[in-house]
């Protein structure tokens, strides 16, 4: 038990953002403040249903990136008569501000969209970026400070399906990757004037679409310098913050050489331990973080071949991961994970339904929330065991992750944005 404790101490540590990690009315990424889907403080609603939210706003278009939120300010994109937009939402509901960057790229898959990357914020700018190649900051009054195109400066994707990986802040910049065959690349931009700071090639020789990427990097803490964890082209590796160099790099996440074994759930972090979903929800890596170089053969310190999740990123909750099995038959098994072992202390289950998930659970006052697509959210108390508390139906597809914030829980549906409250 002190050991686990120390471990979520440090990953604490590990994983702080400057001015964010520690502020509980916030959720600046996707993930949360700490990136690692959970809300430590709070009491957050168990039962409701579409008809009685505190308020309901009505969307221009569909988007599936997850709202995020700074000092009850919302933030979240979507298509707006055909453009990429950034909308933004006080705490009562009402549109505050709408801005327009550009003729959107819709999405190809009926779960996705041109919108799927989250916004993410350092509490002075919002960031951007969009299928599209439209990549700007906006100030908080929705006025754009800069924009580009990185489709038009570094050319398209050739990733299957719509690209989701949001984008990840710095001290001092905005980190983008672009994870696909071909030129694959991590880049960093000056987060005040958009100016490129740095761009590196990230190729490696995979199978068929090993090397394609959905999952959104993680900011770690390398010998106490900012760094950069991306997961991509069958390896963990972790990038210098301040030039993108490769600081360390775990391989061997697809020895057999399978074919279409791409990443889309993206790691969480427990302690020094990096917990990465892979294999299509086959396969649960856990890695050590640090060392030096090609670390395959020292830090690998445990492998799960009989859990997993694909689409869905597990949360990380008081030094535990509670991951959400998420296809196939086994769509719906909740299990609570010790990250130093990596074995399953609890295992629970959602009701069975054809439906699958592409939202990712969030913690949020010791309950598990966890959205289907056919716009049912369950809610669970996971601590000390698994008990499922209620189904909530919003009458609508959830693409998106619930936001747990402030003691309200933001729901983002294919029309509405839903704000429900004890």
């Amino acid at each position: 038990m002190k050991k686990l404790l120390a471990n979520a101490l440090l990953g604490a540590i590990l994983t702080s953002q400057a001015g964010a990690a520690d502020n509980a009315a916030n959720w600046p990424h996707w993930r949360g403040a700490r990136d690692n889907g959970s809300a430590q403080e709070g009491d957050y609603p168990v039962k409701w249903n579409a008809t009685n939210a505190l308020w309901t706003l009505d969307l221009p278009g569909k988007g599936c990136s997850t709202p995020i939120v700074w000092e009850k300010r919302i933030f979240l994109t979507a298509p707006v008569e055909g453009e990429d937009a950034l909308l933004a939402v006080d705490w009562n509901g009402k549109l505050a501000s709408q801005t327009k960057f550009g003729v959107e790229h819709s999405g190809r898959n009926v779960h996705g969209s041109g919108s799927n990357p989250s916004p993410a914020t350092d509490g002075k700018s919002v960031y951007v970026y969009f299928k599209s190649g439209h990549f700007a900051a906006v100030d908080f009054t929705g006025k754009i400070l800069w924009q580009t195109d990185l489709v038009q400066r570094f050319g398209k994707d050739s990733l299957y399906w719509d690209y989701g990986t949001s984008p990840v802040l710095t001290d001092h910049d905005v980190v983008i990757a672009r994870l696909h065959h071909g030129e694959s690349y991590l880049a960093a931009f000056d987060k005040r004037t958009g100016d490129l700071r740095w761009k590196v090639a990230r190729n490696y020789e995979t199978p068929i679409e090993g090397d394609h990427s959905y999952a959104t990097p993680l900011l770690i803490h390398h010998q106490g310098k900012e760094a950069i964890l991306v997961l991509g082209g069958e390896r963990l590796t972790a990038h210098d913050a301040v030039t993108g160099q490769i600081i360390w790099s775990c391989a061997n996440f697809n020895p057999q050489a399978k074919k279409n074994w791409v990443p889309v759930a993206s790691p969480v972090i427990a302690g020094d331990v990096a917990v990465v979903p892979y294999g299509r929800g086959l396969e649960l890596h856990g890695i050590k973080l640090g060392g030096l170089g090609d670390v395959t053969a020292t830090h690998r310190a445990w492998l799960r071949q009989d859990t997993g999740s694909f689409v869905s990123t597990p949360a990380e909750y008081h030094g535990r991961i509670y991951l959400l099995r998420d296809h196939g038959l086994e769509r719906g098994v909740v299990e609570c994970i010790d990250p130093v072992s990596g074995k399953s202390l609890w295992r629970g289950e959602f009701p069975k339904g054809s439906p699958e998930y592409y939202s990712s659970p969030v913690v949020a006052g010791g309950k598990l929330y966890a959205a289907r697509e056919d716009g049912v959210v369950f809610v669970a108390r996971i601590e000390g065991e698994f008990e499922l508390l209620a189904q909530n139906d919003m009458g609508e597809q959830i693409i998106a992750s619930p936001v747990p914030v402030n003691n309200r829980l933001l729901i983002r549906g294919e029309k509405h944005l839903f704000c429900i409250g004890l």
